[in-house]
């Protein structure tokens, strides 16, 4: 055969292609390959550890015996697949949990042969998703989960509650409202913050609440040094478990704010001058520690306190993880169970509190099994807000000023005649130097004030501030529904 006559081997890798694989672009304009059937689908200019379509390709290619082709033959073909795609129909890839058709939710077990869950309002079933209906991303972050067993009568969660510490009934509610929340793509839920003694097995109970979700090879990891290492470790997984907190700095408190309530990082597109990548997220976060020292209000209200206690009885660890893995089948069923019984329970969502979904959540969980989860969230914000105003002199300040604002009563000033007055209420006649990290100015001043406003307004303070002709101001009031709190001591 004359050379004219041959087919080019782009055009034959195309062809071949085209037939075994859907291709499609995301949202943010990157185009997957999905192997025809299987709901996983691959970036096809991926090159990562977990298998690449440029890998997944050329083995077709072999085993079928189309040939064996030079790494510019598939360039070639892959930037003609690749153009050809962005004209093509938009849809989003997830991970681990995914919105589906009908009111259904899915849950990918992480197997090769694509076997999900999808939970649906009358209950759960293990299947393989149409490629149409939900698209799985997988990461190295992405264990495999075992099939989880039907008709558990509950009995999971009886397991694995005796497995962790946790100090009493109300934590234990609030870590089973968790692990649902963790199953639906939509729901934005507090992070977890397991704490108590040493000796307690707070990372342990970590590990085995992230497991359900993630998989025997989920695992907690060391808080990373900056914002941009946390987004990548949360952009590549489900939940992200951060072990042995001590101190929060506040760019990475900031961070964990917008995980778990959603937010986007956009970054310059590598090799080019003018293009941007788009990276959102909202994920389940865990974290694990005895003390982080000073909590921020904005992160306060986005915590969920689980208190953990010693055990009794020590145990080895390959006799725990052994005992767990074995019962995870049982767990899974059982919290897939619980997760429609749920979901199809009706309640009123509770509107003052910030983590709305949650807070409506724990109301149906309370409907369902009435286990008293609203009530044991709700006496885990007031700890909270204690634990903000025992950390900062500033708020304590505030509160001993509001005690001679009468009920109902305001008083308004200009920043900087706030700043003059709680100085001088905090240094009192001895003249007390001013602790570090003081507002130095009237606007400086007014920022603590407005990240303070949720917690001094649980207590009863309104903070508001505004502008007349003569300036901008600041207002205090107490109000009239809220007794006088008790002094705060310094």
């Amino acid at each position: 055969m004359a050379d004219d006559d041959k087919t080019p081997a782009r055009e034959i890798i195309t062809d071949y292609a085209q037939e075994h694989f859907r291709y499609f672009r995301t949202p943010d304009g990157t185009v997957y390959a999905q192997k025809n059937g299987h709901p996983v689908a691959r970036p096809i200019r991926s090159q990562g550890a977990t298998g690449s379509h440029r890998q997944e390709l050329m083995v077709g290619l072999f085993r079928d015996g189309r040939g064996v082709f030079n790494g510019s033959a598939i360039k070639e073909a892959l930037d003609l697949i690749e153009a050809l795609a962005l004209s093509e129909g938009v849809q989003p890839v997830h991970i681990r949990v995914a919105p589906g058709f009908d009111g259904a939710t899915w849950l990918d077990l992480g197997r090769d042969d694509g076997q999900s869950v999808r939970i649906h309002p009358t209950g759960w079933d293990i299947t393989i998703p149409d490629p149409r209906e939900v698209c799985w991303r997988r990461t190295q972050l992405t264990g495999e989960l075992p099939l989880p067993a039907k008709d558990t009568d509950g009995k999971g969660v009886d397991l694995l509650m005796r497995l962790c510490n946790f100090a009493n009934a109300d934590t234990e509610s609030l870590a089973l409202a968790w692990l649902i929340g963790c199953l639906g793509p939509s729901v934005p839920v507090p992070a977890p913050f397991l704490t108590g003694p040493q000796g307690a097995g707070k990372s342990t109970g970590g590990r085995m609440l992230i497991r359900v979700v993630e998989g025997m090879s989920g695992d907690l990891r060391r808080a990373p040094k900056d914002e941009a290492n946390l987004i990548a470790a949360v952009a590549a997984g489900w939940v992200t478990a951060l072990d042995n907190l001590s101190h929060l700095t506040p760019d990475l408190a900031d961070a964990m704010c917008c995980v778990v309530t959603g937010a986007e990082d956009v970054k310059r597109a590598l090799f080019t001058d003018g293009d941007v990548y788009r990276t959102g997220y909202r994920r389940p976060l865990l974290l694990t520690g005895i003390d982080v020292g000073l909590i921020r209000p904005d992160l306060a209200e986005r915590l969920l306190p689980l208190h953990l206690v010693r055990p009794k009885v020590r145990r080895t660890e390959a006799e725990l993880w052994a005992e767990y893995e074995e019962i995870l089948p049982v767990v899974l069923g059982s919290l897939l169970d619980l997760t429609v019984k749920v979901r199809a329970v009706k309640a009123e969502t509770p509107t003052d509190l910030r983590m709305a979904d949650f807070a409506h959540l724990c109301a149906q969980l309370d409907a369902a099994t009435g286990l008293g989860a609203l009530s044991a969230y709700r006496a885990s914000l007031d700890d909270l807000n204690d634990d903000v105003i025992e950390g900062d002199l500033l708020a304590q300040t505030v509160l001993r000023h509001a005690d001679t604002i009468a009920p109902g009563a305001a008083q308004r000033m200009t920043s900087t005649e706030w700043l003059h007055l709680l100085s001088g209420l905090y240094s009192g006649e001895e003249l007390r130097p001013l602790p570090k990290g003081w507002p130095t100015t009237g606007k400086v001043l007014s920022d603590r004030l407005k990240r303070l406003q949720p917690t001094l307004a649980a207590l009863g303070v309104l903070i508001d501030s505004g502008r007349t002709r003569e300036g901008r101001y600041i207002e205090m009031a107490c109000s009239p529904a809220t007794p006088p709190h008790e002094q705060q001591a310094f």
